[in-house]
């Protein structure tokens, strides 16, 4: 599935019909600010939805993003070819070195990342424990009706089939999500495989975007992936409960995903840069995280900087009231008014 999209110009040639029949070839209004990003798939529908609500408040901007990739995103705004990048995973020390300027992190949303699953035959919700998805990706579980896993779904009839482990083969903000928790919950996995947006998986097939990993799992009898909440409910895919630190059982939703990010809010750092995996509480959903917009906090063109500035706050306010019904959780109002204290170091 492409995965390279052009949001802004969608919206330009589609929204306004005055401007359909603009040909190619004519310049843009002087007044018009075209902005354009890259990265992160994770968050792509809710930003869709809101760069194109923008466009039709301000008919004069244009925002253009890319659904590359964490990895992608990262890149481009480091090398500045782009005015703004997109992450679920935050950007290492390292990284931040080597950007032309200093880059900010501003949270947008929250979401979850969910274990999906194509088992023929099996209609009912199947319970992962930690150990169970630690020893999946290790490749160390490899049949569906493996103890670990009947042991914990005494209820459902798992066949004595082969699991096929689907991930993401591109740099992944979804990944880091998914081996940050995978880290915490296995030592195993921490000593050998590690935390980043591109990993040296153990096993299994790799699908680009998180579209392209739910349509493998679709397509694959007996595979197992990663992809975010949005995801598999678009595509009606089965996903399960993952156990959390409490031992609860837990399918992703927006009360499980906020119940997450509750610790997190007293101890926000000032650059955001925060992980809240296995989060402490019965209610918190153990694969959750932040996805933040990457805006480099010195932008020569006066017009683009008054766009991301006044953008960013109508995102943590306006924007808010559109992500639940995408299946995001909104952000804690204290980390929106951290945000909102923030954007000034934009200059």
């Amino acid at each position: 599935m492409k995965t390279l999209v052009s949001v802004g110009v969608l919206a330009f040639f589609c929204v306004s019909c005055a401007d359909s029949e603009r040909t190619q070839a004519e310049a843009p209004p002087a007044d018009q600010v075209l902005i354009n990003g890259a990265g992160a798939t994770f968050p792509y529908p809710i930003y869709s939805k809101w760069f194109n609500e923008y466009h039709r408040k301000f008919p004069q901007i244009q925002i253009n993003y890319q659904s590359i990739g964490s990895g992608g995103g990262i890149r481009q705004v480091t090398e500045g070819t782009v005015d703004f990048g997109a992450t679920d995973g935050p950007m290492t020390d390292e990284q931040l070195k080597q950007a032309k300027t200093k880059i900010l992190h501003f949270p947008t949303v929250l979401g979850a990342v969910v274990p999906a699953y194509n088992v023929p035959g099996v209609t009912q919700e199947i319970d992962f424990t930690p150990e169970a998805l630690a020893g999946i990706f290790l490749g160390k579980i490899t049949k569906w009706n493996d103890p670990e896993l009947k042991n914990a779904n005494a209820e459902v009839n798992l066949p004595d089939k082969n699991i096929v482990v689907i991930h993401r083969s591109d740099g992944s903000g979804t990944t880091y999500v998914w081996v940050d928790y995978l880290s915490k919950v296995s030592p195993e996995w921490k000593s050998k495989v590690g935390v980043n947006t591109s990993v040296n998986w153990p096993v299994g097939l790799g699908g680009k975007g998180n579209e392209g990993v739910a349509g493998l799992i679709k397509q694959t009898p007996n595979s197992i992936g990663y992809v975010e909440l949005i995801y598999a409910i678009q595509n009606k895919m089965p996903y399960g409960k993952v156990r959390n630190s409490a031992g609860t059982p837990l399918k992703a939703d927006l009360a499980s995903v906020t119940a997450a990010a509750a610790g997190a809010v007293e101890t926000m750092p000032s650059d955001f840069r925060v992980s809240i995996t296995n989060a402490a509480g019965k209610d918190a959903y153990p694969v959750s995280s932040f996805t933040w917009l990457l805006i480099p906090s010195k932008i020569q063109d006066q017009a683009k900087k008054k766009v991301l500035k006044e953008f960013l706050q109508w995102m943590l306010t306006d924007g808010q009231n559109m992500v639940e019904a995408l299946s995001y959780a909104r952000l804690p109002k204290e980390v929106v008014a951290m945000e909102q204290k923030a954007i000034p170091e934009i200059e």
